[in-house]
């Protein structure tokens, strides 16, 4: 897992919740990214948000089923042995969402996924 953040950045978000989001979406980069895959964290400034990104190298989503995988209760079919009921990404969105944000996601099957938190910054 390599991290790269500036130390001051200002965004508004209640941060219990936040990390409940970020966790969420962190656990599902660990939980599909193979052994000796890797996960990078980035966080930036852009003009009204701070943007916070999770980026791995693991199994991937199939395009068709990126607008899926933030409703409750969905797993990706090929994972259902995998831990877990489905309701991660769909809390991650529903806190990020309340918080004034918005998350973005990009994937490639087999190749890696992107996931890209947005708070707003403060001002």
């Amino acid at each position: 897992v390599q991290v790269e953040c500036p130390e001051h950045l200002d965004a508004r978000h209640d941060r219990k919740w936040t990390i409940e989001a970020l966790f969420n979406i962190l656990d599902n980069a660990v939980k599909y990214t193979g052994v000796g895959g890797n996960i990078r964290i980035q966080a930036q400034v852009t003009d009204f948000y701070v943007r916070i990104g999770i980026e791995d190298d693991g199994k991937g989503i199939e395009e068709s089923r990126i607008t899926e995988i933030f409703k409750r209760f969905y797993r990706e079919p090929e994972v259902a042995d995998q831990d877990g009921v489905g309701v991660g990404l769909y809390l991650a969105r529903e806190i990020v969402m309340k918080e004034r944000g918005f998350i973005e996601v990009r994937s490639k099957a087999g190749k890696g996924t992107e996931f890209y938190v947005n708070l707003p910054v403060v001002q």
